[in-house]
Order: C-alpha cells, then sequence, then structure tokens
C-alpha cells in the first residue's frame, strides 16, 4: 500500500457539523464499496446493507448510475471539513460490510488501512484492526470483536453493575451475589408501564435468571436487556443484531462499534465461537428476508439518541435502575431514542410481547419456571 498523507483536521470553528448532502452521501457510500469489495466485488449481502444503511442513516439513496471507485484519499479530501469523530463513523460504515464476510479477504484489510491513514483516524478507532494487513486481518478483527468493549469499560461500566465481585474482562458471570439477584427481583415490585415492571415480566416470560445467580448472564451484559425493552426489540437472535446496533451507533466512543463486530461475527459470519459470557455462535441471521432494513434502522435510532443530562450515550454503562420507576415512554424520551421507522416495522421489526419477538425456547423455559 502506498503512504497515504492524512487529511489535516479542521479547527473547531471550522469543522461542518451539518448533516451530509446528497453529493457527499454518494462521495461516501462509493467509498464503502469500494473499501469493502473483495476480488468479485460486494456479496449481495453487503450490496443490500450498503444500501440501507445509505438511505435509513442519510435519507437518501445510494444512487446505480454515481456508482464508481473512490479511494482512501479522495474519500480523506472529501472529509476535509469533518472532525474526528466524523471521520471515525465514516471508517465503521467502510469496515461494516467487511464484517460480513468470513475469511475477510487480506487485500480488503489493506484498503481498510488505507482509508484510516487517509482520513487520519487509524490510532482512534480499530487501530487494532485497521493497522493490521494481508493474513493478521482476521485474527485482529476476532479478538477487537470478543475484547474491544468490554476491555475498556469494564471499570467503567462497575458502579452501573451492582456488583463488587470478579467481572474479569467485563463478561464474567457473577452467579453468587444475593443482593444483586435481590436488586432485580425486586423490579416486580415496580409499578405498570414502568422501565422496571417491564424488564421482571420479560425475564419471567423467558425464564431468564437474574443476574448474581446461578445460570444467569454477566451484569455487563445484562444492562443491554433494558435497552430491549426502552428500544422496543424481542429476543430472537435478529433482534440481538438490532439491539446492539442501536447500542453500538449510540456510544460516542469509537470502541463500542466492537459490540457490533461481536454479534455479527456470532450471529452472521461465525468467525466468533462465542462471546460476551453467554452467546454462542448461530451464523446466518443477517441473512434473514428485511434484516438490513431492521440493522440499518437499529442504527439510525442510535445515532440519533441524546439523552438528557450527563448521561453517557454508552448504553451498556448507564445505571438503569435509577430510571425503573418510569414510565417506559418517559425513558424513551429522556433518551430521545426515535421509534422505528415504518420500513423496519414492514420488515419485520418486533418488541418484546410481540408474535415472534421471543423464541420458542425462550417461551418454554418461561412456562417451565413459572407455570
Amino acid at each position: 500500500m502506498d503512504h497515504l498523507t492524512p487529511v489535516p483536521f479542521p479547527t473547531t470553528d471550522q469543522a461542518n457539523h451539518e448533516p451530509p448532502g446528497a453529493a457527499e452521501v454518494q462521495v461516501v457510500a462509493n467509498a464503502i464499496a469500494t473499501g469493502a469489495s473483495g476480488p468479485d466485488g460486494l456479496t449481495s449481502l453487503q450490496e443490500m446493507l450498503l444500501e440501507a444503511q445509505t438511505e435509513m442513516m442519510t435519507g437518501f439513496a445510494f444512487e446505480t448510475e454515481q456508482r464508481r471507485e473512490v479511494g482512501p484519499q479522495e474519500l480523506a479530501e472529501a472529509m476535509a471539513s469533518r472532525d474526528r469523530l466524523f471521520r471515525v463513523r465514516i471508517l465503521q460504515e467502510i469496515i461494516l460490510p467487511c464484517l460480513l464476510v468470513n475469511p475477510i479477504p487480506p487485500a480488503v484489510g489493506v484498503k481498510v488501512a488505507g482509508y484510516a491513514s487517509a482520513l487520519g483516524v487509524g490510532n482512534d478507532t480499530l487501530d487494532e484492526i485497521a493497522k493490521y494487513g494481508g493474513q493478521s486481518y482476521d485474527a485482529a478483527l476476532i479478538d477487537f470483536a470478543r475484547n474491544g468493549y468490554s476491555g475498556r469499560f469494564a471499570d467503567v461500566a462497575r458502579p452501573a453493575l451492582h456488583t463488587d465481585h470478579d467481572i474479569g474482562d467485563g463478561w464474567k458471570v457473577v452467579d453468587d451475589d444475593p443482593e444483586l439477584a435481590g436488586r432485580w427481583a425486586a423490579l416486580e415490585r415496580c409499578a405498570a408501564g414502568t422501565l422496571g415492571r417491564g424488564l421482571f415480566d420479560f425475564y419471567r416470560q423467558r425464564g431468564f435468571v437474574w443476574p448474581g445467580l446461578p445460570g444467569s448472564a454477566p451484569p455487563l451484559l445484562a444492562q443491554h436487556d433494558f435497552v430491549h425493552i426502552v428500544a422496543d426489540y424481542g429476543t430472537t437472535l435478529e433482534n440481538e443484531l438490532e439491539v446492539f446496533g442501536l447500542i453500538a451507533r449510540a456510544d460516542d466512543d469509537p470502541l463500542g462499534f466492537s459490540l457490533l463486530a461481536m454479534v455479527l461475527g456470532l450471529f452472521e459470519t461465525g468467525s466468533v465461537a462465542s462471546a460476551g459470557g453467554l452467546f454462542e455462535s448461530d451464523p446466518g441471521h443477517l441473512e434473514t428476508e428485511g434484516m438490513a432494513t431492521r440493522l440499518a434502522d437499529a442504527m439510525r435510532r442510535g445515532a440519533l439518541a441524546r439523552p438528557d443530562g450527563k448521561t453517557p450515550k454508552a448504553f451498556l454503562t448507564i445505571d438503569w435502575f435509577e430510571y425503573v420507576d418510569l414510565p417506559v415512554e418517559e425513558v424513551q424520551r429522556r433518551f430521545q431514542i426515535p421509534p422505528k421507522s415504518q420500513k423496519a416495522i414492514d420488515a419485520g421489526s418486533v418488541g418484546p410481547w410481540d408474535p415472534g419477538g421471543i423464541s420458542e425456547f425462550q417461551m418454554a423455559a418461561g412456562a417451565a419456571l413459572w407455570g
């Protein structure tokens, strides 16, 4: 790969914070297609996701008649007025379709590193991936997907987890903490319609075990169950892709993107055998009809989420127990999570209480536990 000179970042007062217009969208979409394309071009799944992402995130279609190759330098020059975080997001959008191929062609890894270099964000996001070329790319990606988020956030999230027990790399199960389990079980006392009561009913219907008890999910992973309620997603594996797409895109820290890499490795390519302290590989679910639209819409919702006050956008680090007595609608308002698009609903996106929002295994587990 030829040496690329990073395009300088604009000063704070010169940075363009306006949504991208039609021309900029086409440049970015073409750069994504160029960067993610293997020897035979984009796969049909990559193509569907790119088209869905472009429309959902920008409101513009990826125009067929405008398709052409856009290399790293042209993209970076088009991003000259954009700040660091915006460019980080663009690099993530280039990497996203790469995550749908297993194994990733070595030449694609080299190209991604070129875009990171030209954009000047190689050290800001996915550095443990983008700096690798050739055969090392897959190994770096898998490591990032498994450990990228938890490696940094284990200590940051600890106060929100309400346990002093060892959580290891963040995904360790805590199965001997009665106080923690009692806190979760007490959600039964929350009023109907509140976040807390919704979470209690969500666990009861599915036969889930409270964190702190044997058979439970790691406390860090259990954080995402609150998002199932607030964002109105069920618990099939397709729903998990939606939930983590929203969570990953909402997080202003670039490492939050590793959560999406994790679930795509688990539930699409199978490149990640297990992760999160609970999930096991079950590939092929992004290929379900409508899922490209549903994932793109979930990421749109995450991008638009704007918590009030000093609440972080990192949804796994939020102390959700501060909100359990609020109506779900009020929590949605406070986090400014927009409703699902009609296209996502038409594509099959369902909530926790909707038909198809729970697996048969979960339903049987709930019935066995509660009768």
